[in-house]
């Protein structure tokens, strides 16, 4: 089993909207901060920028959209700002950790999938107390190749022991992750957390919240009777609710 990190486990939107607000007070312009984003991460996954270099560049990018120029010095002052807050936002969905500990009581080894620089994304697992959840971390930072690249599909795969046809990989991105899974012969699932009319392509499944995958897995996938341990129940509304259910499991595969 493979998972994405950013807005699939961690709520990336929610900690970003909060380091804009530090930024400029609001969030208001969040729909021109996450359109920058989108266009100077992409350089920085195609090997164009260094990740310091892309988020100075988009925050002066930012701030020029409204007419505002800064020095390199502001740009990379304001953006320490911006990171800081984010930074200290950083926290998991409410359903990430149940699915986690039904993942792990179903006796299925876990991998992340991640398009990010290594220290960066290795800092935000550690201290969403990710850590020691994981079999494999495989981060395109340190691979040198990215989601949607069969590679890094692969190499996530050859680290847990199984061959693609064997692997799942759960994503917030339809693109990067659920079709550039199954383009890669695993079996990709789409959670369209915003509930988006889409009918996913073949190939393709879609939950529309972690709560959703152990279901999938025991009764639709292809190899959902080999599971070891699929008798584990999947997580109940009332075990996401409680505050004591799945953390102190997570927690002891962390600590």
């Amino acid at each position: 089993m493979c998972l994405d990190i950013d807005d699939t486990l961690l709520d990336n939107a929610a900690s970003s909207r909060l380091g804009l607000r530090a930024l400029i007070g609001n969030d208001a312009a969040w729909p021109v901060w996450r359109h920058t984003t989108e266009e100077h991460y992409e350089r920085y996954v195609a090997g164009e920028l260094d990740f310091a270099t892309m988020c100075r560049e988009r925050t002066r990018a930012f701030f020029a959209a409204f007419g505002e120029r800064l020095s390199d010095a502001e740009a990379a002052a304001r953006e320490d700002r911006r990171m800081a807050a984010m930074q200290a936002a950083w926290c998991l969905f409410d359903d990430a950790v149940p699915c986690l500990d039904w993942l792990r009581a179903a006796g299925l080894q876990l991998a992340v999938i991640t398009n990010a620089p290594s220290a960066y994304q290795r800092k935000k697992i550690s201290r969403t107390g990710l850590a020691g959840v994981f079999d494999s971390l495989v981060i395109s930072g340190e691979l040198g190749i990215a989601k949607p690249d069969p590679r890094i599909f692969h190499a996530a795969c050859e680290s847990l022991g199984a061959a693609p046809h064997e692997v799942v990989h759960v994503g917030d991105r339809l693109d990067t992750d659920a079709l550039g899974a199954a383009d890669a012969g695993l079996h990709g699932v789409w959670l369209n957390r915003g509930g988006t009319e889409h009918t996913p392509p073949d190939g393709v499944s879609m939950i529309t919240s972690l709560a959703e995958l152990p279901e999938l897995l025991v009764c639709e996938l292809p190899f959902a009777p080999g599971i070891p341990g699929q008798h584990a129940p999947a997580p109940t509304p009332a075990d996401r609710s409680h505050p004591d259910i799945g953390r102190p499991r997570l927690g002891a595969l962390s600590g």
